[in-house]
């Protein structure tokens, strides 16, 4: 049998030794988990586009989006997804609008959340330093 294959797109925003990371609704897939905001790439739509369009979708906001710092792709049993991180810059205060919560995380307290494992990579170069969260 074949699993769908989905190519989503997902910010690194960093912010004074912080990071974004939204808490996933009850009920989807994953629920609860705590992940980089973010979303499906829409049929031909480039991915920085995709991105901005949704953290604009999602968290309300304008975005600055910087170089692509991971390509991962992960098999879960029901799909496979493909998840292109960019490092990003977003102007205004994020609101959960999809989002159970949104919080701002210390980088330092970062492995105190579960994430998927389609984040568990990036997250471990954020935490190990590998990751400069500065967009350029």
């Amino acid at each position: 049998m074949n699993t769908p294959f989905i190519e989503v797109v997902a910010a690194v925003v960093g912010r004074d030794d912080r990071l974004l990371l939204c808490q996933r609704p009850d009920g989807e897939h994953l629920p609860l988990l705590w992940e980089f905001p973010g979303g499906k790439i829409d049929g031909d739509e480039p991915p920085r586009e995709a991105l901005r369009r949704e953290l604009a979708e999602e968290l309300g906001v304008r975005s600055d989006v910087g170089e692509q710092v991971a390509d991962v792709t992960h098999a879960y049993p029901e799909k496979t997804v493909r998840i292109r991180f960019f490092v990003a810059v977003i102007h205004g205060a994020p609101r959960p609008i999809i989002h159970r919560d949104v919080c701002w995380i210390p980088i330092d307290e970062l492995g105190n959340y579960e994430v998927p494992p389609a984040n568990r990579e990036v997250v471990q170069m954020i935490a190990e330093r590998r990751l400069s969260l500065t967009a350029r």
